[in-house]
């Protein structure tokens, strides 16, 4: 393979070690999964065991699998972490997802490390200091567009990861601190209760109502599938999905339906390749709107003008929208007549907004054409539009083996002498070569032996392997149950070979003279024991506040600072000529006895959000 090619990475989440094989089957480069402990999303932890049983099949690819113990740490945390991440590099783990900078000064294996979304990489300063800091892979922040991801991909030399599809988090990754103010439950420690995806009413300063009971904080959900040739320009190389707490039916729609795309654009240009190697086979055609989604957005890819006219915001429900299916047209009893027949089944939900932006849901219990029969009444009009949320026959399919991945093999058989001869060769040029001593050297058949030969050399059963090319220098006969077992033996010998000259990335080296690009670190940089602490210092930095899960919540301090402008998305930008409404200067979020104050710091074009009761 030409090492001047650029390797592209499509990462996928993967809750379990079955999400995480399927993965890897449906197309994935490589594997997140969350670690014992210590990684940022409680609920999606895994053992040993079972990491090291994923890495042994995704290896076999050529696939990675990454770690997260991206949690901030505590000073009596710190020699555990240090003991599990011996172990997982003992199981096979390419690289660890951190934040914590405490890593860095423990005594860990030279296991390659990659520098969390929780970093909150949004400049190229930053990045290029982690570059220097030994850190192989970069994830930037989510809400940077395509110049400014090219901007920071330009200045580093390390592949640089963007997310690109999944759940939004309001907030800049890593400095999101209102479900530790309010409820104890730190982000930053895995434990978000989601404070973005509740229902507020929007109030003035004054207390009075502007709307009800809406979700102002609750993105849709990012999809750049029609951006990836643009963010591989730009400099991206690793492209990754959200969902570690997400079922296997997402994961295998939304990975395959990415590896499709990225190979259309890997096919068409000369100087990219994909990281693994392998052919997925699926048995269904993917599409994106038949897994969970709150709608779509493109977010700040490009800029901030609406995508396509459109919100960044759901507002009216946290819960899946699902696919677009038709407008109703009419309304009998618990008979409904769309606009288009649609292909829809038995069993089929199906979610709308009524005329008061409220969201309800049906299953459909009969279907004729464009009707659909209810069981019970609905309450529905005319004008309103049917969404799609569970697909009950491409769930059905999802549910079941829906993927074979394997990988090609070019066979060369040969006698020399006595000896019979196979040569096993994968498209990735490993190879391996096994011979059997005959007690009598084979005879030219009268007839032409290679395609009954090619026949036993190709069932290679339930390997990973299917043969591509097979050359057969010699007609002589040789029984069917010995090729058999030279076949069996050569590929296990492959198997081996394979195994043996996998290689991991290796941790790189800290630069001690390197300088953080600035002099003071928040509570929201999450500071939280003493060896990040001492990184710091070491690297320049002279104020440290400590992180507030250790420290005191400051008085109106920010407790969640966003590039998501709730004005912009309401229509009433202080800063855009086009501004549609006007809304007070003073705007408050109530749910219950939370009282959340809003500011919008139009300079930075950034809004922060602020506890006022709780």
């Amino acid at each position: 393979m030409n090492n001047k090619l650029r390797k592209i990475e499509l990462l996928a989440p993967a809750k379990n070690l079955e999400i995480g094989i399927e993965a890897i089957k449906h197309g994935a480069d490589a594997v997140y999964i969350g670690a014992p402990s210590f990684g940022a999303r409680a609920q999606a932890t895994n053992t040993i065991s079972d990491i090291n049983r994923l890495v042994d099949f995704a290896h076999q690819y050529r696939a990675k699998i990454y770690c997260t113990v991206n949690t901030i740490l505590y000073d009596n945390e710190l020699k555990d972490v240090e003991a599990m991440i011996n172990s997982l590099y003992r199981a096979g783990v390419d690289a660890i997802i951190v934040q914590d900078m405490s890593l860095l000064r423990l005594d860990l294996p030279p296991i390659a490390l990659h520098a969390s979304t929780q970093c909150d990489i949004r400049d190229a300063e930053k990045a290029l200091f982690l570059q220097k800091m030994g850190f192989s892979q970069l994830v930037l922040a989510r809400e940077l567009t395509i110049s400014e991801i090219n901007e920071i991909a330009s200045k580093v030399k390390v592949p640089i990861e963007t997310f690109c599809h999944g759940a939004l988090c309001v907030s800049y990754s890593g400095r999101c601190q209102i479900s530790q103010a309010i409820k104890n439950r730190s982000g930053n420690r895995g434990e978000c209760a989601q404070f973005c995806r509740l229902s507020y009413d929007l109030e003035d300063g004054n207390g009075n109502i502007l709307l009800r009971q809406k979700h102002l904080l609750s993105l849709r959900d990012f999809n750049a599938h029609n951006r990836l040739e643009q963010m591989i320009d730009a400099g991206v190389s690793s492209f990754k999905i959200e969902g570690r707490l997400k079922d296997m039916e997402y994961v295998k729609n939304v990975v395959a339906y990415y590896s499709q795309a990225l190979d259309k654009i890997v096919d068409a240009k000369e100087n990219i390749v994909r990281s693994s190697i392998g052919k997925t086979n699926l048995t269904f055609s993917p599409q994106l709107e038949k897994s969970f989604n709150r709608s779509f957005t493109h977010y700040f890819l490009d800029g901030r003008r609406p995508d396509n006219g459109s919100s960044m915001a759901s507002i009216n429900t946290p819960k899946s929208q699902g696919e677009f299916l038709g407008k109703v047209i009419n309304v009998q009893r618990n008979e409904i007549t769309l606009d288009a027949a649609v292909a829809v089944a038995n069993g089929d939900g199906i979610s709308f907004f009524d005329r008061d932006g409220k969201y309800n849901g049906f299953r459909i219990n009969k279907v004729i054409g464009n009707k659909l029969y209810l069981k019970e009444r609905c309450n529905l009009s005319r004008g309103d539009v049917l969404y799609r949320t569970f697909d009950k026959a491409f769930t059905d399919v999802l549910s079941r083996n829906s993927a074979q991945r394997t990988i090609d093999v070019d066979f060369t058989l040969w006698v020399s002498g006595n000896i019979l001869c196979l040569k096993a060769q994968d498209e990735s040029g490993c190879a391996a070569t096994h011979s059997i001593i005959l007690e009598n050297e084979p005879q030219q058949a009268m007839k032409p032996q290679a395609e009954r030969q090619r026949q036993v050399l190709a069932k290679l059963g339930d390997t990973v392997f299917t043969m591509r090319g097979c050359k057969i220098k010699d007609n002589v006969f040789i029984p069917a149950s010995l090729l058999t077992r030279l076949r069996r033996e050569t590929i296990e010998l492959l198997l081996t070979s394979r195994k043996i000259s996998y290689q991991r990335d290796l941790r790189k080296q800290e630069d001690l003279t390197a300088v953080f690009p600035y002099h003071t670190l928040e509570s929201s940089d999450n500071v939280a024991n003493t060896l990040a602490e001492k990184v710091y210092r070491d690297h320049g930095v002279k104020t440290i506040e400590p992180a507030i899960e250790q420290g005191k919540l400051i008085k109106n301090q920010a407790v969640m600072t966003t590039r998501y402008c709730l004005r912009r998305e309401l229509g009433a930008c202080l800063k855009d000529s086009k501004t549609r409404n006007n809304l007070p200067p003073t705007l408050m979020l109530r749910n219950g006895k939370t009282l959340l104050k809003v500011d919008c710091d139009c300079k930075l074009c950034e809004m922060r959000i602020s506890i006022v009761k709780q």
